[in-house]
């Protein structure tokens, strides 16, 4: 027996599921309007029910109805086909769309904000036709996007929103060579953008930032912190991943578990040294005389008033307490949470910790991955001149 469709599906929508366990929708015209001879037989409504919904109900089903009822010329049906709203829903239903959860949600948000761009004629830039999208068309809203309504600089966001558009512009051809015109005019654009070094937090900043924590009567937060300095895990991952089952596991009680989720990696820590020396004393004691409130580490202090327990953090509420707890602190407001994540790699780095070491307790795939994080520093740049003096002294060569 088939499965009924939930209240409120809309008509002729059909779903199916896609590779990572993505739902995908399309818009399929009944078989009486194709006898009929309507143009639009079918069309790609991406992976979000919301939007696949409000398209169906208020312009797809609409345009049917009135094709049926002859108030409508099938020619105007016909322009719905190959406008740029038409290609970004095509390549968002692809298997080849990112499917990790971050990843696509930045990539459908940049997609948004480019169908949503106002024109002069009143139209939006998602209903133009994908053939009439020059590379000078496209250089324009790179222009236009880069500025906010305030008059800030956005370059980081315009930058991604065209490579996203380059990406989506070619999978949407391969889908459909037929409607897609060959020429991406989002390609070579001479993009580049080079972002601002992140504000590396120091260790003694990390110790007063933990004390305001702790005096605000939060001191999850600060434990949260020292667990990125110490471990170099990131904010999400110790918010929402991180459990007391990855500290010191039943089945490896001298480890501790760092999962990056944004890697794929699991880095296992080892918490003493092969003499039994405590590699990581504050973090560890701070952690064995915490209360254990749940599955999560990090969970909020006051239990919720309808749940009775302790709930995690919400993310943007976690940052505004991290933001409140480092002007305590006295630290600058240039030092963001992941600030602390930078300043342990570099830590790392004016230690002399080699790539290989770093990458071994980061969990960075690649060195050009970890050099965003282990900054070079003026001590780096000291010890190293040291070593080639050392170098030349001992040649006998004239420095000596």
């Amino acid at each position: 027996m088939p499965r009924r469709k939930p209240r409120g599906w809309p008509r002729h929508m059909e779903s199916k599921p896609l590779t990572g366990g993505l739902i995908g929708y399309s818009w399929n015209a009944p078989p009486w309007a194709r006898k009929a001879g309507y143009p639009m037989k079918s069309e790609a409504l991406g992976t979000d029910y919301g939007d696949a919904k409000r398209r169906c109900d208020d312009l797809l089903n609409v345009q049917l109805d009135a094709f049926r009822q002859r108030e409508e010329a099938p020619v105007a049906l016909h322009d719905n086909f190959g406008t740029f709203d038409w290609m970004a829903a095509l390549a968002k239903s692809s298997p080849k769309w990112p499917r990790k959860a971050a990843t696509r949600k930045s990539y459908d948000a940049s997609l948004r904000l480019v169908s949503s761009y106002g024109l002069k004629d009143g139209r939006t830039f998602g209903h133009l036709a994908l053939k009439s999208i020059t590379p000078d068309a496209a250089d324009r809203l790179y222009d236009k996007l880069k500025v906010r309504a305030d008059g800030r600089d956005r370059i980081r966001t315009a930058v991604l929103t065209m490579r996203v558009c380059q990406r989506a512009w070619n999978i949407a051809r391969r889908a459909k060579p037929e409607i897609v015109p060959l020429a991406n005019p989002f390609e070579k654009m001479g993009l580049t953008y080079r972002a601002s070094p992140t504000r590396p937090v120091t260790y003694d900043e990390l110790m007063r930032f933990v004390e305001a924590a702790d005096a605000a009567g939060e001191p999850s937060i600060g434990t949260a912190a020292m667990i990125a300095f110490f471990w170099l895990q990131r904010q999400e991952d110790i918010v929402r991943r991180l459990t007391w089952g990855h500290y010191r596991p039943s089945d490896a009680p001298t480890k501790v578990r760092i999962f990056h989720a944004k890697a794929g990696e699991l880095v296992e820590i080892p918490l003493y040294d092969e003499d039994g020396t405590v590699l990581w004393p504050e973090i560890m004691t701070r952690l064995d005389t915490a209360p254990r409130r749940g599955t999560l580490i990090i969970t909020r202090e006051q239990p919720d008033r309808r749940h009775k327990m302790h709930l995690p953090w919400k993310l943007d509420y976690f940052r505004h307490r991290v933001a409140a707890i480092r002007s305590a602190a006295g630290i600058d407001a240039a030092a963001k949470f992941m600030g602390f994540r930078h300043g342990g790699n570099v830590e790392g780095a004016d230690a002399g910790l080699t790539d290989a070491q770093l990458r071994a307790l980061s969990g960075h795939r690649t060195p050009s991955a970890l050099l965003r994080y282990a900054q070079p520093t003026e001590k780096q740049r000291v010890d190293g001149a040291r070593k080639r003096l050392a170098a030349r002294t001992k040649r006998g060569d004239l420095s000596e």
